[in-house]
């Protein structure tokens, strides 16, 4: 149900970043990683698992958006993916025909 602004102590503007802003160009981070660097916060740092599980929900979207500026590894077995910026240095590789099989 909506609220009166007047609710509410504090308006922050709603700033969403862009990869370059948060995202090392020389590394590669599991989504838990992103999702605590969106929050302001160090990579490895300790959250509880239902505010990491809430974090790692705004997350996906927000690497949807950006899918175009983004690289992805190919994760081996039980292995997280890891994401990271394009970068000139290293173009992202060609995704074979037979990937899905």
């Amino acid at each position: 149900m909506p609220r009166p602004k007047d609710d509410f102590e504090t308006l922050y503007p709603y700033r969403l970043y862009e990869p370059r802003e948060i995202l090392d160009e020389e590394s590669m981070y599991t989504v838990p990683e992103i999702a605590r660097l969106l929050q302001g916060l160090a990579p490895d740092a300790e959250l509880d698992a239902a505010t990491e599980d809430r974090v790692v929900a705004w997350t996906i979207p927000w690497l949807m958006n950006h899918a175009d500026e983004l690289v992805i590894n190919d994760p081996v077995g039980d292995e997280p993916g890891y994401f990271g910026v394009v970068s000139e240095d290293r173009a992202p590789d060609e995704i074979p025909d037979d990937a899905d099989k």
